[in-house]
């Protein structure tokens, strides 16, 4: 009599089965590696505060949505900075005889680290403090950049104007009078950098005592040494190595690319201008109605999602991103969006930290 554990068929099963095991370890494992980050992923690699520079500068070329004149009453301020750039070139042009729609008068902010060195880019912002209705299009003059008011220039910003995508679409109904200029800066002059922080402390980009921990637990098994990481407080480990035949910079390399699994913070970060909302991971949102301005959001039970004019109707476990569409698909506001997303948050409907920039 045939065993029907021996039958070809029950051996094709138990192959099948072996290989789905083996595909679902494959999958967790993989899962785990894309969870896994690095140690300098989550601390600070420049912890010295940013040097802030400003300035003020002419946007040119605009299509006449820039800075209006009356006479010569309006835009005092960038009729009198189009006359002295003039004046630079040895042109004279009567200051009642100048027009500005094509022209504006921004201000340039910028960050940069204190370790930058002459000649090194950085990103600028440009805003406008006028009355122009666009910087759409435009360039900002060379512009020269200051840490303080009265103090002499350490770079210079020029270059065409990134505006927001969202922005340009004029969808939102906000003012395109805000742009800035990637590698638009250039840093002509040394610029005074503080001493560095004790050498042998890791600052943690987002303070938090769990993921501390589980730093100093994971640099504590690479070197197999403990004590070698201690957590003083949530946002701040100090590195102790044992050994003392490696030099310390060699050690802090090794420390940096360190590999834990990290919890990541809930968060949903919304621009405020331009509607743009960013979440991290599937987000879920739970019952809750939130009527703001002419949107109504309804979150609950409902056989099917709909999106009609100021009605936005979900199911609850509907992710964030898919209500963020909802709303883009109903030409909901920036503004509205936020305010919609920060009532989620106050009603409990989503466990998550929300900002708004």
């Amino acid at each position: 009599m045939t065993n029907p554990a021996d039958t070809p068929a029950h051996r094709v099963r138990q192959i099948l089965a072996v290989l789905c095991v083996l595909g679902a370890l494959l999958i967790v494992a993989t899962e785990a590696k894309t969870q896994e980050t690095r140690v300098r992923d989550l601390i600070l690699t420049d912890p010295a505060p940013p040097v802030r520079l400003m300035g003020y500068g002419l946007v040119t070329g605009l299509a006449g949505t820039g800075d209006r004149v009356s006479g010569i009453a309006g835009a005092a301020q960038t009729v009198t900075s189009i006359v002295n750039l003039l004046r630079r070139f040895d042109v004279e042009v009567p200051a009642e005889l100048l027009r500005t729609k094509n022209v504006a008068a921004v201000l340039v902010t910028a960050e940069v680290s204190p370790y930058l060195r002459p000649g090194g880019r950085f990103e600028v912002r440009v805003s406008s403090i006028g009355d122009a209705a666009s910087l759409r299009g435009g360039v900002l003059w060379m512009t020269p950049l200051v840490a303080d008011a009265g103090q002499r220039p350490v770079g210079g910003a020029q270059g065409p104007l990134l505006v927001s995508p969202s922005a340009m679409s004029r969808q939102s109904g906000e003012p395109t009078n805000t742009a800035r200029i990637p590698d638009g800066g250039v840093l002509e002059a040394e610029i005074p950098r503080p001493a560095l922080a004790a050498s042998n402390k890791l600052l943690l980009r987002d303070p938090d005592l769990g993921t501390a921990t589980r730093i100093a637990a994971a640099i504590d098994s690479v070197f197999a040494t403990p004590g070698t990481a201690r957590v003083d407080d949530p946002g701040s480990i100090t590195i102790a190595p044992k050994d003392t035949g490696t030099s310390f910079a060699a050690t802090l390399t090794k420390i940096r690319d360190v590999r834990l699994r990290a919890d990541r913070a809930a968060r949903v970060v919304i621009d405020a201008r331009d509607g743009t909302v960013i979440a991290g991971g599937e987000l879920m949102v739970g019952e809750a109605v939130i009527s703001h301005g002419g949107v109504t959001l309804t979150v609950g039970p409902t056989a099917d999602t709909s999106r009609i004019r100021g009605d936005v109707r979900v199911a609850p476990g509907t992710s964030v991103q898919r209500i963020a569409s909802a709303l883009h698909a109903i030409q909901t506001s920036p503004a509205e969006i936020a305010a919609i997303f920060e009532g989620l948050r106050q009603a409990g409907a989503i466990s998550a930290e929300i900002i708004i920039r």
